[in-house]
């Protein structure tokens, strides 16, 4: 398994990948769109014998009254499902929080699964004072500091791209 950054050539198979692993294209619709429109990003691929198999993207978000701070926001991680369960996307998330952190980003959102995100070091960003533009349960909307206490005194709601309210009004 390799995990590497996203090349041109791969968008079709990127695309493909986010199809499979959702019930819908959106989140495919919504990675072209972020690749068009969103800087920095960290967008990540894992190739197994030539194959692209799952896939990572970082864009940055901004956090209310707090315009200076360098925060991404993890959306969407996608693996295809014969190879779900395998430790790919895990191997994703890990690279990617690394690459965000060689960014010199401080801090990773991500609207996710509560049982699935603890691992990498994400908590409900409650904890912090942060809340998200979406209206969704507080224990899906999650944070991890990169570099420790890059969040302290900081609070607000994450507004992410616009690129994310077409997919948020496409559901």
């Amino acid at each position: 398994m390799l995990i590497r950054a996203e090349e041109q050539r791969d968008w079709a198979a990127v695309h493909a990948v986010n199809v499979a692993a959702f019930e819908t294209p959106e989140e495919a619709n919504l990675v072209d769109a972020l690749r068009e429109h969103a800087r920095p990003l960290v967008s990540l691929v894992a190739e197994d014998t030539g194959t692209i198999v799952g896939h990572i993207m970082f864009s940055p978000v901004s956090l209310a009254g707090h315009p200076g701070l360098r925060i991404m926001g993890l959306a969407p991680m996608a693996v295809v499902p014969p190879h779900q369960r395998e430790g790919i996307g895990s191997a994703l998330v890990h690279a990617g929080l690394e690459q965000c952190r060689q960014l010199g980003f401080g801090a990773v959102v991500v609207l996710g699964h509560p049982a699935y995100y603890p691992r990498f070091g994400f908590s409900a960003s409650a904890r912090f004072g942060i809340g998200c533009e979406y209206d969704v349960p507080e224990e899906v909307f999650m944070v991890v500091e990169l570099q420790s206490g890059f969040l302290r005194g900081a609070s607000g709601k994450v507004k992410y791209h616009p690129a994310f309210g077409a997919v948020e009004e496409e559901r």
